[in-house]
């Protein structure tokens, strides 16, 4: 990788914190509403293992901490923010939320509340690729506290049974909301999970976006070339609370101040400041730039979009067009 995509992979990290904190101030300035779910402390993730899909032809699904796995698929920030303001300019129209942005133009296939709910979507966008003869893959991006569900086994079970193209992404950052992982689970290691079910796995740190992007190239290498299952774990953690109503009292300051320390955005920083790739200076313009972009652009473009309709308000609950049920 070249100096200028190691820039940009830094930019992109940074978009992403800055973009999840904007939204926080939103969220605080009753701009959005509903359920908000941040992503601040696990950019490698989304981004470093998107780096490796073909974004807009692979098919991605995750669940509710979605915004970055959107973007990065592809999906404009300002479809996005306007969502995430209610604004019938955004990608669900303004009905979905936070929780619910969808573009299947980039193949982005969905944030969905229900934990676990996206396990068996991306099986059937795997076997509908299969049946088809394609050669995409779906990802389905995963939390760890996803993982006692039901659709989780019955997913993999069906996914090796019928070697569906689909790599299983799970982002492990040690809670289920707010209870730790060794509470609720007997195999706290997330990919020994799957060996009954005879899927390849593996686990690496979430938090180096290069060690991220080495194991999520050779899993997507994998499940594009045999048309198998994959598993990669990702051991990340989220800086922020569950949600923007959880002050995460349930962590210790320690646990926290240790793991602020292994910010993927820090450790990408240091890295390419100490191989001359950017300087400091260098960095500090583009982080006034990436927070100029959200707030003069995507915020503003958000603000100035109109409201939905309140003669539209029954809307898109049906199919329109008629039926054809005689």
């Amino acid at each position: 990788m070249d100096a200028t995509d190691q820039k940009r992979l830094l930019r992109e990290m940074l978009f992403a914190r800055r973009f999840e904190e904007r939204c926080a101030e939103a969220y605080h300035e009753r701009q959005i509403g509903g359920f908000l779910h941040l992503y601040p402390g696990e950019e490698a993730c989304a981004i470093g293992v998107l780096e490796k899909a073909q974004t807009g032809s692979d098919y991605v699904v995750t669940g509710y901490r979605d915004h970055i796995h959107a973007i990065k698929s592809g999906m404009d920030p300002k479809a996005l923010m306007a969502e995430l303001f209610g604004k019938e300019a955004g990608c669900s129209k303004g009905r979905g939320g936070s929780m619910h942005l969808f573009d299947p133009d980039v193949h982005f296939m969905g944030g969905y509340a229900l934990v676990g709910g996206p396990f068996p979507l991306a099986a059937g966008f795997a076997k509908a690729i299969q049946l088809r003869g394609g050669q995409e893959i779906s990802i389905c991006f995963l939390g760890d506290g996803a993982n006692n569900q039901g659709t989780f086994h019955e997913t993999m079970n069906m996914a090796s049974l019928w070697n569906l193209p689909v790599l299983f992404i799970c982002e492990n950052n040690l809670y289920g909301i707010g209870t730790a992982i060794e509470r609720s689970t007997v195999e706290i290691n997330q990919y020994k999970r799957v060996a009954p079910y005879g899927i390849e796995a593996a686990q690496c740190d979430g938090q180096d976006i290069d060690i991220v992007m080495s194991h999520a190239e050779k899993a997507v290498n994998y499940v594009r070339e045999q048309r198998k299952p994959y598993f990669l774990e990702l051991m990340t953690y989220r800086l922020r609370g569950h949600s923007m109503s959880d002050s995460g009292a349930y962590r210790s300051k320690e646990e926290v101040e240790e793991w602020a320390q292994r910010d993927p955005i820090g450790i990408y920083k240091r890295r390419l400041v100490e191989a001359g790739v950017v300087t400091e200076d260098e960095f500090h313009a583009m982080d006034k730039a990436v927070q100029d972009e959200i707030e003069n652009e995507v915020v503003r473009y958000a603000n100035e979009c109109p409201e939905p309709r309140v003669e539209d308000v029954a809307r898109y609950v049906y199919t329109e067009g008629g039926n054809n049920h005689g």
